[in-house]
């Protein structure tokens, strides 16, 4: 394997520091994914034994698989899909990193109309025009029927845009510098409030006490896998794309365990905002998607000061929607840059807009279009069920298998930059044989073949 070089006439991007760079990674991971899905992942699968469960998988999985695809974006020097074909041998190989950009469009989609909702109410706390109590699920089905999400998707993909626009130094790493740390910031705050309420201690025993039963439910652990690859980013390309703006010399392992801990903490700290203000006002903590925007809302009518706490909620997760989108985009214009030839201007405009355009169908599944179902789904949560659970596990299969078999030894191992063989041979075992087969169990199960 021949490792690309930037050069004067083919300059490559970079990250300017390994500050900037751990904060990007970890703007791309933690996102709607670990504020709105894990909570109620956990809620729906047992509270503190999901917790045990997911903290396994992160450290089986999803560490080997965050270095292995760091490694491979710094050693190719390309954007995903390229990566993929710069090192691979076959025609197979070569076109196996192109799921990985499919899986990232498709999430965009979405992503970006979950994204304007949170930006409708956080203006709608920071405006004092929020339902009362009672009212919120009302609320919530006038606004998804209306035409009012439209501006509100808009608005998030602009903010992106801007951001990308800019360039991977001066754009994606300076807004990472300064999301990040108020990301941070917010969440702890709302946490300690959370942590004040009557009856909060109930909240917390669900969240750290193990219901050791639903050990015993396969579920739990297929959930498990699952949030941990929705929410570390790993199989969207991300990794790999971001990696390839890596400086030669930045250790890869602390990076890539100092990016799971911290998205894995952010999604802890998530809980202990949702969990005691859940219990504390009697709510059930395994309400679906609804928990972020009908039953918190809720609660949030119903506290002191829930206006203050409302906006800073609302604001935590528009912020941490903004750094995910931002990834989204830029997997997407990379592709198209270095495989399309496009100037980055052009490439944002033609990405951020199909993912509009295409996000619309999706919008309107909870308004005009919610008569419109596939197998059985309405179209947001089908474009979710198709890539969270088949595009993501088949390009994991991807990278696993790539990396794992395909990437030859003597390439690899230096790339990753382990210098022990012991550990080594720990983290190829994990991404031969330990993620494959977890990834594939994830996906028969999605297709109901087991």
């Amino acid at each position: 394997m021949t490792t690309a070089v930037a050069t004067p006439t083919n300059p490559r991007a970079q990250w300017a520091t390994r500050r900037g760079f751990i904060l990007a990674a970890l703007g791309a991971a933690i996102g709607i994914g670990n504020i709105w899905r894990f909570p109620y992942v956990m809620g729906e699968n047992g509270g503190g034994a999901f917790l045990i469960v997911y903290l396994g998988v992160v450290l089986i999985v999803g560490v080997p698989m965050v270095l292995g695809e760091l490694a491979l974006g710094r050693a190719a020097r390309r954007e995903a899909a390229s990566a993929f074909e710069h090192v691979g041998r076959n025609v197979f190989w070569r076109k196996a990193g192109v799921l990985g950009v499919l899986a990232s469009f498709a999430i965009l989609t979405y992503y970006a109309v979950v994204s304007g909702w949170a930006l409708k109410y956080f203006v709608g706390f920071a405006t004092i025009s929020v339902p009362r109590s009672g009212e919120s699920a009302d609320y919530f089905g006038r606004f998804t029927s209306a035409n009012e999400p439209l501006l509100w998707h808009l608005l998030m993909l602009a903010a992106a845009v801007a951001v990308v626009s800019a360039g991977v130094e001066r754009g994606i790493e300076r807004a990472s510098k300064v999301l990040m740390p108020l990301l941070a910031a917010i969440v702890v705050l709302l946490a300690l409030h959370s942590l004040t309420l009557p009856n909060a201690g109930s909240g917390l025993a669900y969240l750290f006490a193990p219901d050791w039963e639903a050990l015993a439910r396969p579920q739990v652990y297929l959930a498990a896998l699952g949030q941990a690859f929705f929410s570390l980013g790993v199989a969207m390309g991300v990794l790999v794309t971001y990696g390839s703006y890596i400086p030669a010399g930045q250790p890869l392992p602390t990076a890539s365990l100092t990016i799971a801990l911290g998205d894995t903490l952010f999604a802890i700290m998530a809980a202990l905002i949702i969990f005691p203000a859940v219990f504390s006002f009697g709510m059930s903590p395994a309400q679906g998607p609804a928990l972020a925007f009908v039953v918190l809302p809720e609660i949030f009518s119903r506290m002191n000061y829930g206006l203050i706490v409302g906006v800073a909620f609302f604001g935590l997760l528009v912020v941490a929607a903004l750094t995910s989108l931002i990834a989204l985009i830029e997997i997407c214009v990379a592709f198209a840059v270095e495989r399309w030839k496009m100037r980055r201007t052009t490439a944002v405009a033609l990405v951020a807009s199909a993912g509009f355009l295409l996000g619309v169908p999706s919008l309107l599944s909870y308004g005009a279009w919610s008569a419109v179902s596939i197998a059985g789904r309405p179209i947001l949560d089908a474009v979710d069920f198709a890539a969270s659970n088949i595009l993501l596990p088949l390009s994991g299969l991807a990278v696993t298998l790539f990396v794992g078999w395909h990437w030859r030894i003597a390439d690899a191992m230096p790339a990753v930059g382990i210098r022990s063989p012991v550990i080594f041979r720990l983290w190829r075992f994990s991404v031969r044989y330990a993620a494959p087969v977890m990834i594939a169990i994830v996906l028969l199960r999605a297709l109901s073949l087991v």
